[in-house]
């Protein structure tokens, strides 16, 4: 079994922000999967299950606030018995550029705090697939600012050219 958890906020206030990708990315990757989200309250999260390449795979998307992701994840992780090397983590990095998708296992949180949760829980060992948010506007405005403003309208047209890259480096690291 594998878990794939995608970093959010939950709350329609959030719905496309930049700090919401690793949701946004899990939820296509539910789709392409045919499968659907379950809310678990007792976990404070939604669920969805999927086999992928003969495996069964939780995907997760917390509920908590994205600072807090590394407890539901522990929570989810313990009640179905799911190694540490067996979760993939899925979230956004503004120090990337906008749609560049990095896949790497272990390092620091690199200031995002989501990431850094997750760490907190599992260790630095965590696989983490990276979604760059990076562009101009970070400049102008505070990083947290940044990573909560939405996804401008060309940022969004690029994303039936971004999700399938990140599904596929998905499949290729579970």
């Amino acid at each position: 079994m594998k878990l794939i958890v995608g970093l959010g906020n939950p709350g329609a206030e959030y719905l496309w922000t930049r700090h919401n990708l690793g949701f946004i990315a899990l939820d296509f990757l539910a789709i392409t999967q045919s499968t659907e989200w379950a809310d678990k309250p007792k976990w404070n999260a939604q669920i969805a299950e999927a086999e992928i390449s003969g495996e069964k795979v939780f995907l997760l998307k917390p509920q908590a606030f994205y600072n807090k992701s590394g407890e539901v994840a522990q929570a989810v992780a313990h009640f179905y018995k799911i190694a540490k090397e067996d979760i993939l983590v899925v979230c956004d990095d503004f120090t990337l550029p906008y749609g560049d998708v990095r896949f790497r296992e272990g390092g620091s949180g690199g200031g995002n705090n989501g990431l850094s949760s997750i760490i907190d829980h599992f260790g630095d060992k965590v696989k983490r697939i990276r979604i760059g948010t990076g562009s101009d506007m970070r400049q102008t405005m505070g990083d947290a600012d940044f990573v909560l403003s939405r996804l401008t309208d060309d940022e969004k047209s690029e994303l039936p050219n971004i999700l399938p890259v990140i599904v596929s480096k998905i499949k290729e690291h579970l």
